[in-house]
């Protein structure tokens, strides 16, 4: 089982200056360690859970674009992007963007949106729970159509009507940047990976719901033709032992999940200095998670 790290803390010590040189250090570190992949959050308010809106937060695509700079390996993507922060043309620019100067080490990680107080602060629209689903799998399509370098448009759906789906240059990943879609609803998001994703993203909440969450997978895989085995399964990892660097307490929690064909954990550490952690917890648990079976 391979090991990401998700950042989602920018409450450095040194505030809103420091936080070029944590990233950078952060991926150095993460390169180091063998982490295979860092995410951040597409908000730009912070999680109440967080610490709350006047806490700091970055914007996931510019971040992300910082980050390719200071890394070579490690595979980069915004866990999850809303769908309505971006026009799906321009998203499928910006995620195509990413993967060419970072040679190839973009993922679209997507998912409906939820968060209405950022919508609401910043007045972006937010429709129903509904729409935003039917939103999600419009800009599934559109994003590889636009990778799709014999289909340059039109397109025209019920909500986005594009003239040319034209994306000059072309993703550098083969076929297009992975598609990881974010959730673990059972009846539309679990559908759409199994119609659109490469990966897909669930919680940690306990071996047998994820075992559950997978079952509910397959069976959509089956109706949808795709092979289950071909969509990468990830989760995160959210326990109080990883934040601590409790190594034993979280190789415990951990433990149960090695069975289930997932491909890799998630960290996501709720601090905002991650590269010291990354030295002193995250690279030792890597290798933990190798030596279990």
């Amino acid at each position: 089982m391979r090991v990401g790290v998700h950042i989602n803390r920018f409450n450095h010590s040194g505030g809103g200056p420091a936080l070029g040189a944590e990233l950078a250090a952060t991926g150095a570190a993460a390169e180091a360690a063998g982490i295979s992949r860092l995410s951040v959050m597409d908000h730009y308010f912070q999680m109440e859970f967080n610490g709350g809106a006047q806490d700091p937060m970055l914007e996931a695509y510019t971040t992300l674009g910082y980050l390719a700079g200071h890394t070579s390996t490690v595979q980069l993507g915004a866990l999850v992007t809303g769908v309505t922060y971006r026009h799906p043309g321009l998203l499928a620019k910006i995620a195509t963007t990413l993967d060419v100067l970072s040679g190839g080490r973009a993922t679209l990680g997507i998912g409906a949106a939820w968060y209405d107080r950022e919508h609401e602060g910043l007045g972006v629209p937010f429709p129903p729970l509904a729409e935003r689903f039917e939103r999600l799998e419009e800009t599934l399509r559109i994003c590889l159509q636009m990778w799709d370098p014999q289909a340059n448009g039109p397109f025209k759906g019920k909500y986005y009507e594009l003239a040319e789906t034209l994306c000059v240059p072309a993703p550098v990943s083969s076929p297009h940047p992975e598609i990881m879609i974010g959730g673990g609803g059972e009846k539309k998001t679990l559908r759409l990976v199994a119609r659109y994703g490469d990966a897909c993203n669930l919680f940690a909440t306990s071996p047998e719901e994820v075992r559950r969450k997978l079952d509910v997978l397959r069976g959509h895989c089956e109706a949808e033709g795709r092979d289950y085995d071909r969509i990468r399964k990830t989760v995160a990892y959210m326990g109080e032992s990883a934040t601590a660097g409790d190594l034993d307490a979280f190789t415990r929690d951990i433990s149960g999940y090695t069975k289930l064909g997932l491909d890799t954990v998630i960290l996501v550490p709720r601090l905002g200095e991650p590269a010291a952690w990354i030295e002193t917890f995250a690279a030792p648990a890597v290798q933990r998670l190798a030596g279990l079976e």
